[in-house]
């Protein structure tokens, strides 16, 4: 194709996300004809103004969705229907962004951390029918007015350590994600800075992103945000807000020491930046340390849920803030997630108030401890970082492999997993040749372990072990 080139003036996510839809929207459109050759990667990236990095990871995309095949020396070449229809039909699979919305048949599920299954539904179950018989009018209608209890909750629910949140300082979210994102909402504007580490919780920054705040990427490292890129990055952007996750981090599974903590708190009241805490593995921890919020409460919103340690799909989570930010943000969940749905909001305060979402985070932790020894076992001779808690573990390969590569030979045997990209907050061109997998969905122990085997042997065979012929 040598008139060709892609619209990037729409879409969501990172540059090589928006790439790879806009040529397969041209793939579906006719534009690019089965067989039509793409242009070279540095050619389009000259083109487009990209590195030759970012093409590359949007046509290794392409290739997982069945829409190109890839020859070495001879370039990269659209498919036929036929074969992107075999190709679709091998995997089974439903995209959203980079990743897949259900497990093709025969994939182990590693790619996500939501709580196990410990036999939490039962209960689930047994609250869900006592509040539509003892709240029928709530539920058939709209939330428009919150329970004392739903505060109470998530009062009770955000304490660790010396933090106790006053019931007025909370407010009651759709999970972590939506709370964090309405607090950016609210209390930046259009055009502002917000930082973030070049790897985290990636959902966040593209959420940002596509709100129209920039990313300020920052500097990190064994023991989280670095304060003195953070010093220089705050004088030079003047971001209006930061998110952290010190506690736990993911998915590093860095802890923040006190002593770093102490001194981006004093960074953050030099700046004038708001802290987002996100909490949420922090509760996992085995590493239990002071939350900003103790430090500089002021300028701290701490966000957690029950997403990974109780069921995630009650999409329960609380916010606690400064008073004064309160009102804006509820109002701002409210408008950008349509408001809190009754049946849920009750169930995660129910689960929380009677003590059965500690039940069933204890069961959960003791699942998650005992998958992760499984996982330690099995990458004995290669590094990684873990938490015994926590349900994930950040995988250090080899030379041979990279981390894309690796992410494809894992998938086609057997196992999905996460490479280092999807947890990139923006454009970076860091490279960490790592990748990160879960423990905690895989419906039991000898799965963990079944999975655990495919990996260690991909480790072990190097790329050797893998080739694909496309």
């Amino acid at each position: 194709m040598t008139n060709w080139l892609p619209d990037l003036s729409s879409g969501v996510g990172p540059l090589y996300q928006r790439l790879a839809d806009s040529i397969e929207s041209d793939i579906d459109a006719g534009t690019l004809p089965s067989g039509s050759k793409l242009p070279p990667q540095r050619d389009l990236a000259f083109d487009i103004g990209t590195t030759v990095g970012t093409v590359g990871r949007a046509y290794a995309l392409l290739r997982e969705r069945g829409l190109v095949s890839g020859e070495v020396g001879r370039g990269t070449y659209i498919l036929a229907a036929a074969e992107t229809a075999k190709v679709h039909e091998r995997t089974n699979a439903k995209h959203e962004g980079t990743r897949y919305l259900d497990a093709p048949a025969g994939k182990l599920r590693f790619d996500t951390t939501a709580a196990p299954d410990v036999g939490q539904g039962a209960a689930i179950a047994h609250m869900l029918g006592a509040i539509a018989l003892e709240e029928p009018a709530e539920v058939a209608s709209y939330t428009r007015t919150f329970p004392d209890s739903w505060f109470e909750a998530g009062s009770n629910w955000l304490s660790r350590g010396g933090f106790r949140p006053a019931p007025d300082t909370i407010v009651p979210t759709q999970g972590t994600h939506a709370g964090v994102v309405s607090s950016i909402a609210a209390l930046t504007a259009p055009g502002d800075y917000v930082c973030f580490e070049h790897v985290t919780y990636s959902q966040v920054a593209r959420s940002t992103a596509l709100a129209g705040r920039r990313i300020a990427l920052v500097e990190s490292d064994e023991y989280g945000l670095d304060p003195d890129h953070f010093d220089h990055v705050c004088a030079q952007k003047h971001p209006t807000m930061a998110f952290l996750m010190p506690s736990a981090h993911n998915p590093t599974c860095t802890s923040m020491p006190v002593e770093r903590r102490e001194r981006i708190a004093e960074l953050a009241r030099k700046h004038n930046v708001i802290l987002i805490e996100d909490d949420l593995y922090g509760r996992l921890s085995d590493r239990p340390t002071p939350l900003f919020a103790e430090l500089v409460p002021e300028r701290t919103i701490v966000a957690s849920g029950l997403s990974k340690s109780v069921a995630a799909g009650v999409r329960g989570g609380w916010l606690s803030c400064p008073p004064a930010y309160r009102h804006r943000i509820r109002v701002a969940h409210r408008l950008l997630s349509g408001g809190n749905p009754y049946i849920l909001s009750a169930l995660a305060a129910r689960l929380v108030l009677s003590g059965e979402a500690r039940s069933i985070e204890e069961r959960s932790v003791a699942e998650i401890k005992v998958r992760i020894a499984l996982a330690r076992a099995a990458l004995e001779g290669y590094s990684f970082n873990s938490q015994e808690s926590l349900p994930f573990i950040w995988l250090s390969l080899p030379d041979s492999w990279n981390s894309g590569t690796f992410k494809n030979a894992a998938f086609e045997n057997g196992v999905i997993l996460d490479d280092e990209d999807e947890f990139k907050a923006g454009r970076s061109e860091k490279v960490f040749h790592r990748v990160r997998f879960a423990i905690s969905q895989p419906s039991s122990r000898e799965e963990v372990s079944r999975g655990l085997g495919i990996i260690r042997r991909l480790l072990d065979e190097g790329r050797a072990g893998y080739e694909r012929f496309d």
